[in-house]
């Protein structure tokens, strides 16, 4: 008689590429939540625009091949493993949770560059600005990580190509507001996502703030927001697929 092997059971399983949708409303809620203090309050009315935002948004889920009469498993196919989203600072200006980001930058900024995100902020741009969203498991492969932020160009690109007239204007981003998580050590800053440090490479401008601690916490938490063009968010994805080894 064979004896069961020892250890979880191990499930075949290929990462997708998927369009923002309900069932994942969870998964990326939870992820934004839990990346940083400043998104804690608005985290769920942010993933519910996201989630209506579908032209230009991804999501990283699984697709697992399932045994012959093995019932499925809705919460493992709505899992989130990381998503990529940029919303309009313009097209939701009147959403409680846009307000209350675009005040948490705006009062947090130097005064050398608060006429300037005003500018980026407020909606009279020739081309709009949108707030940039990229959370994910930390051990996800790099691999992946090049991939979602490319569909999310990718998005970009379709929408402005294929979208009706109004839909084109207001995904056709000129520039992009992130708000980054970090953390210090020994008085030095780091991001917890390494490809926001590359954004940040190519960025007009960066600053960075402390965060109030939440319970539990023992360390302070801090954020970057980090303010590029549209130029500079292209150079930067392609100084990532270079580093993936990607081209």
């Amino acid at each position: 008689k064979k004896s069961k092997p020892s250890g979880p059971e191990i499930v075949p399983m290929d990462f997708v590429f998927c369009d923002m949708d309900e069932k994942f409303f969870h998964g990326i809620k939870n992820l934004l939540a839990s990346s940083s203090v400043a998104y804690q309050a608005t985290a769920s009315p942010l993933t519910d625009l996201m989630i209506k935002n579908v032209s230009v948004g991804t999501v990283i889920s699984t697709e697992y091949e399932y045994k012959p009469g093995q019932e499925r498993d809705m919460d493992y196919e709505g899992c989130v493993y990381g998503f990529a989203s940029v919303l309009n600072v313009t097209t939701y200006k009147d959403e409680d949770c846009i307000k209350q980001l675009k005040k948490l930058c705006l009062s947090k900024c130097p005064d050398d560059r608060k006429k300037e995100l005003e500018v980026v902020l407020s909606g009279q741009t020739k081309r709009p600005a949108g707030f940039y969203f990229q959370n994910r498991m930390v051990n996800l492969p790099l691999e992946i990580v090049e991939v979602l932020h490319q569909q999310l160009v990718m998005d970009m690109d379709w929408a402005v190509e294929n979208a009706n007239i109004d839909d084109r204007k207001s995904l056709d981003f000129g520039a992009f507001v992130r708000i980054a998580p970090s953390y210090r050590e020994n008085k030095t800053s780091y991001y917890k996502y390494f490809d926001d440090e590359l954004l940040a490479n190519h960025a007009e401008f960066t600053y960075e703030f402390e965060l109030p601690k939440t319970f539990g916490m023992e360390e302070t938490p801090y954020c970057t927001v980090i303010v590029l063009t549209k130029t500079g968010h292209r150079a930067a994805i392609k100084n990532l697929k270079q580093m993936i080894g990607s081209e």
